[in-house]
């Protein structure tokens, strides 16, 4: 398996990396297009051409260590995973497979960390009850999140079942619809307001608008942009605490390798604001 940027062996040792990259090539029924499975090995192979230094943070934050955890099939092993991470004091960086293992990313930390927000970026709000007669289904998993007793956050959303609007209204979850983000020139200040001190953030690489990201199952038009979605994180970093994160969904389309590397560059992006902000 390759490891995260191919880094050198005293750049990717578990006891002396911060940053813990752990693949989960888990996909179950699918809403429509298929090969999130696939979306680990794409990002890993397309991480081997990334620069080490990032011009943005005028940094190099492989510095930090960047452990390339062997390959999770199991949801249970998952959780597992995740607790021991955040228990060495490291940081989880998950990369899916489809949504639905952000629940189980959820468990462990609900076990591990109090007083958490989750904040998905996202085109749908992944609300239903059941949906194809699975309550555990990638639709379902911030339902299933909220009732660990998780407040959620969700940035990003243009499209929704009417039961799922009214479920967000009775948890009271904060939606910021992209349609409000183009509209509000301080939607970002709006959405860390909203978050607690400790975020977990969970990213359907369909947060994007489909011209940049085309590469996953269910794309929406009117996503956000390359920029949006950085200047929102990196101000998430520089103001709360936060301990993991997980980028799912992404399909890999043959022969089209920029949504691949767009999401490669993400995860590197996830570590230089991590390191910028201690």
């Amino acid at each position: 398996m390759l490891r995260f940027m191919n880094l050198p062996e005293k750049q990717s040792v578990y006891s002396s990396s911060k940053y813990v990259i752990i693949p989960v090539p888990i996909e179950g029924k699918p809403a429509y297009g298929t090969g999130s499975c696939k979306g680990p090995a794409a990002v890993l192979s397309a991480s081997q051409e990334l620069d080490l230094y990032d011009m943005e943070t005028d940094s190099e934050p492989f510095e930090e260590g960047i452990f390339t955890h062997q390959i999770v099939r199991s949801k249970s092993r998952l959780r597992k995973e995740v607790s021991k991470v955040v228990a060495d004091s490291k940081f989880p960086l998950i990369l899916g497979g489809d949504h639905s293992i952000t629940a189980e990313c959820a468990e462990a930390l609900k076990r591990e960390i109090t007083d958490i927000t989750f904040l998905q970026l996202d085109a749908h709000v992944d609300l239903w009850d059941e949906f194809d007669g699975d309550r555990y289904s990638h639709a379902c998993v911030m339902r299933r999140v909220s009732e660990l007793g998780i407040p959620l956050v969700q940035v990003g959303i243009r499209s929704m079942d009417i039961e799922e609007k009214y479920y967000a209204k009775r948890i009271r979850s904060r939606v910021f619809t992209a349609q409000d983000i183009f509209d509000d020139l301080k939607w970002m200040d709006k959405v860390v307001s909203s978050l607690n001190k400790k975020v977990y953030i969970t990213i359907d690489v369909d947060v994007f608008d489909p011209s940049i990201m085309p590469s996953t199952g269910t794309p929406e038009p009117g996503g956000l942009l390359w920029y949006q979605v950085l200047g929102l994180l990196r101000k998430v970093f520089s103001k709360k605490n936060v301990i993991g994160a997980d980028i799912v969904e992404l399909a890999p389309i043959k022969g089209m390798h920029a949504a691949d590397f767009t999401i490669a560059k993400l995860a590197y992006k996830l570590v230089a604001y991590g390191k910028e902000s201690r």
